[in-house]
């Protein structure tokens, strides 16, 4: 398999906090990746950058072997942390917003989903629940043919009842062979689709290994999280 992401000497700071500390690594095309670390240990900085809403970095960023630019601006399908629709908007507007900015994006599948998920197509936003926002932009997301799907947190503000709903429309949306790199504190709930554990802490790569071979002797990914973290919550 070839290399979707490759990252060498990668430095951020804000001011005196140093977040990412010189990293280097590359991870393959066609898996599901899970990222993983303590609260402001640089999960959302790293996924900026790579997605090129920072550039004030010190390091080399590729994406499928090309620097980070409008051409790897085109591959990447992001779901942010927060919320990046207009109050004002409902979900017939977020179409055809997005349907503006992206090629790829599957307008016809997207009202589908917005079916499935539930979402009144007429709803203003600013009228939605932080869980119902969270649902029409990961269904935003999932509508684009990427190669590559950042996604920041996207279990975070929905109930535990809706987490394998949205789970497996994850699983059901995104392309085949294309690289799912997914942020999330809810480990249990998550790490089944892993393929690929990435864990960062103090700056560094703490852990970058295949599930498969960190489950041979019978832990789980949330097992190894508690080990590799044990002393990281005093830190952070």
């Amino acid at each position: 398999m070839s290399k979707i992401i490759e990252v060498k000497g990668l430095t951020k700071s804000y001011g005196d906090h140093l977040v990412l500390d010189n990293i280097s690594f590359s991870l393959e095309e066609g898996q599901i990746i899970g990222l993983m670390g303590p609260n402001g240990c640089g999960k959302t900085s790293l996924m900026k950058i790579l997605v090129g809403l920072i550039n004030d970095y010190q390091g080399e960023v590729l994406i499928d072997g090309s620097p980070v630019g409008v051409h790897t601006k085109s591959l990447i399908a992001y779901l942010p942390e927060k919320t990046y629709l207009a109050n004002w908007m409902t979900p017939v507007d977020a179409v055809k917003y997005i349907a503006d900015f992206y090629p790829d994006f599957d307008s016809e599948k997207a009202y589908k989903m917005l079916d499935l998920f539930e979402i009144p197509r007429k709803q203003k936003i600013k009228s939605m629940s932080k869980g119902m926002q969270e649902k029409l932009q990961l269904m935003l997301v999932m509508c684009r043919n990427a190669r590559l799907y950042i996604l920041d947190e996207p279990l975070g503000g929905v109930d535990p009842a809706a987490r394998a709903f949205i789970l497996d429309t994850i699983m059901k949306n995104h392309p085949a062979g294309s690289t799912l790199l997914i942020s999330t504190h809810l480990i249990n709930d998550v790490e089944h689709i892993f393929d690929h554990a990435f864990m960062i802490g103090h700056g560094k790569v703490l852990l970058d290994e295949s599930v498969a071979k960190i489950c041979e002797d019978g832990r789980t990914i949330e097992d190894v999280f508690k080990e590799v973290f044990r002393y990281a919550w005093q830190t952070y």
